[in-house]
């Protein structure tokens, strides 16, 4: 399988470059992995719903352009669905086994998804109702699809 995320921002603190450099060498055994980042566009404290949509957009673009035409695409969004660590498994699992070999997450800006990105995505995956920082996301997400490979193949995981 070829996992890719992209991810809109660049990550800047020390720790969450560690911890998702760990993941991503975790993953190396089990899937080839590409993380990739666009530039987020800067924002000013209060916006337009207007302004905030044109900078979705221009996110957006960075962002579809980075997505292979033919990768399934699950959207991290607080208002996708909800699923245990064992259900994602599964989920990961059955599009490896259904020809759906590129899968590629989308982690939005902290403005979140543009409408576009939101149309392409096969579907959208929220973590929890709470909000998160979208750096961290990227290291949530990580360790999910580490431990959704270590469940698919039996491989012992804290729980």
């Amino acid at each position: 399988m070829h996992i890719y995320i992209v991810a809109v921002g660049k990550l800047k603190e020390k720790y969450l470059v560690q911890g998702v450099n760990e993941y991503a060498k975790r993953l190396s055994a089990y899937a080839k992995i590409d993380l990739m980042e666009v530039p987020d566009e800067k924002a000013p404290e209060h916006l337009s719903e207007q302004e905030a949509e044109q900078i979705k957009q221009k996110e957006g673009e960075r962002i579809l352009a980075k997505i292979p035409d033919d990768a399934y695409v699950i959207a991290l969004a607080i208002e996708g669905k909800m699923k245990s660590s064992e259900q994602f498994a599964a989920d990961l699992d059955k599009l490896a086994t259904y020809g759906k070999s590129k899968v590629a997450f989308v982690i939005g800006g902290s403005l979140g998804l543009s409408k576009q990105v939101m149309r392409r995505a096969d579907e959208a995956l929220s973590f929890s109702k709470m909000t998160f920082p979208h750096q961290l996301m990227r290291l949530i997400l990580l360790e999910q699809i580490y431990r959704a490979f270590r469940i698919n193949r039996g491989e012992p995981y804290h729980k």
